[in-house]
């Protein structure tokens, strides 16, 4: 007697942890799974890093949000589908997408190969649904490949905690041996701390608190330097000046009374996002050549250097998962300062 085969169902329904309105609470809700448009591909996503830039779509502080809006830039996962014209990337490939969403390959800037300063930026969970989904559809230009020994909840932070302070870094033209100082010891700054000390600077960890410092050194920190305890200025200072201070942590007054701890020819690498003004004198800056400089993240290809470096040196994120359904449990965390130190939902 012949038995008929059931074949399964292909679902077409995906959960997704959205915004509906600024300032709205979390909602997991059931979607349509949905297509690539050509030159997109569709990711299925296994991580995504939950960062304090989401509230920028959480309450609604970037202009033009179209709601409902699923938040999330720091993705990883694999190609499940390419839409029509792509070739370079293939499904199944592990991929993630970061801060840098897409560009217009049209300004000034895109026509100078300057595309993290498009004056049309995409951003991933801002200018279309992000990763707090199980499916999520990006363009290719947004595309970064990930090495197959590095995990998926690890690539993630790094997709924009670690490409923020290994980029600034890198471009902040300090040279091996030369003092770095690292302000906060927090989800941008346990990274920068570890970068730094890969790049062979001499780092001086900055943090509020003695009991920091094992951490500190722990990650590669010469120093710590306990903001509470000392004048942290007068501090670097002693030890000749920096040469960079990296300002992780987003307090301007923090960062405002760093800047008499900048050496000769010293540079303030800020990357800690907050709205209330640094204050510094121009005597501040004009006495020993002293500069200020703001940076935002990178390109996809900085993106690939940051993974690979960090696969080559074996920087990691200290991380805290929680899974999708408790995206607003996870969000809570991390804006309460006391995540140890990334938080990533898991698919």
């Amino acid at each position: 007697m012949a038995t008929s085969r059931v074949v399964p169902m292909k679902t077409t329904q995906m959960k997704s942890a959205q915004i509906s309105k600024p300032g709205g609470d979390f909602e997991i809700v059931e979607r349509e799974i949905p297509e690539p448009d050509a030159g997109h591909v569709r990711i299925k996503v296994q991580a995504c890093g939950v960062c304090h830039s989401d509230v920028l779509t959480k309450e609604g502080y970037w202009p033009g949000i179209q709601y409902p809006r699923v938040p999330g830039h720091e993705v990883a996962g694999v190609i499940d589908e390419v839409g029509a014209g792509v070739s370079a990337w293939k499904k199944g490939q592990r991929i993630g997408v970061g801060w840098h969403g897409g560009q217009d390959n049209t300004c000034r800037e895109c026509r100078r190969g300057d595309f993290r300063n498009c004056r049309n930026l995409k951003v991933c969970g801002i200018s279309y649904d992000g990763g707090y989904q199980q499916y999520m559809v990006a363009p290719v230009e947004a595309l970064v490949s990930i090495p197959e020994t590095l995990s998926d909840v690890d690539a993630a932070p790094l997709l924009c905690a670690g490409i923020t302070t290994y980029n600034a870094l890198r471009h902040s033209g300090a040279f091996p041996g030369d003092l770095v100082a690292v302000q906060g010891i927090g989800g941008l700054g346990h990274l920068g701390v570890q970068f730094a000390n890969k790049f062979g600077y001499k780092v001086a960890a900055i943090g509020r608190g003695a009991e920091n410092a094992a951490l500190a050194k722990k990650l590669g920190a010469s120093v710590y330097i306990d903001s509470q305890a000392t004048k942290a200025a007068e501090e670097l200072q002693k030890l000749g000046g920096a040469q960079v201070i990296l300002a992780t942590a987003p307090s301007s007054k923090a960062m405002s009374e760093l800047i008499d701890g900048l050496g000769p020819n010293g540079k303030l690498m800020v990357v800690g996002a907050t709205f209330d003004p640094i204050e510094v004198t121009p005597l501040q800056l004009i006495s020993g050549s002293r500069a200020i400089q703001g940076w935002a993240s990178g390109t996809p290809a900085d993106s690939e250097d940051t993974l690979r470096f960090a696969e080559l040196s074996g920087v990691r994120p200290m991380i805290e998962t929680y899974p999708l359904e408790k995206a607003a449990e996870a969000y809570a965390r991390m804006l309460s300062g006391k995540a140890e130190f990334r938080v990533v939902l898991t698919m």
